[in-house]
């Protein structure tokens, strides 16, 4: 953190490779490398399994267990990560993606949608409004930065 502070225009958004420059096959940075490497490698599985479940739950509901739904989400799952991987050049873009829209819907979105279930106000009840608006405004900045974020691609 300080590093980057310290030297903000000089540091890759991969922190790794900006070690080659000043310690080209360094035994450390390598074995940090593949730290890493063996790192993604296991949590891959971890969050596969949770998000797996939770478009099997959004897209086909609470029917029963099927191999063939099973199989097939997992392989669209994979193959979305994949394609990610190899077309998306830098990470810096991944966190941004996930970011904006993740800060979003937590901060405005959720709070206001689990209001808005729980809450047995009328409709214009100045509540029920307001957590109305909550969703909304949550939804239009997650719309904003992905697009002000897709547009620096485009224009990169």
């Amino acid at each position: 953190m300080f590093g980057y502070l310290t030297f903000y225009a000089h540091v890759d958004s991969e922190l790794l490779q900006g070690y080659d420059v000043y310690l080209p096959r360094d035994v450390v940075v390598m074995t940090v490398r593949l730290a890493i490497l063996l790192s993604v490698l296991l949590t891959v599985p971890l969050i596969h399994f949770p998000a797996r479940k939770a478009a099997i739950l959004l897209l086909f509901g609470s029917r029963p267990f099927s191999w063939w739904i099973h199989s097939l989400t997992t392989v669209c799952i994979l193959a979305v990560v994949l394609v990610l991987a190899i077309f998306v050049p830098d990470i810096r873009n991944v966190f941004g993606v996930v970011g904006s829209t993740t800060s979003s819907c937590l901060l405005f979105v959720f709070p206001g949608l689990f209001y808005l279930k729980i809450s047995s106000q009328r409709f214009r009840s100045l509540d029920y409004i307001g957590a109305a608006f909550l969703v909304v405004f949550g939804v239009v900045v997650g719309v904003l930065s992905l697009t002000l974020i897709i547009l620096t691609w485009v224009q990169s």
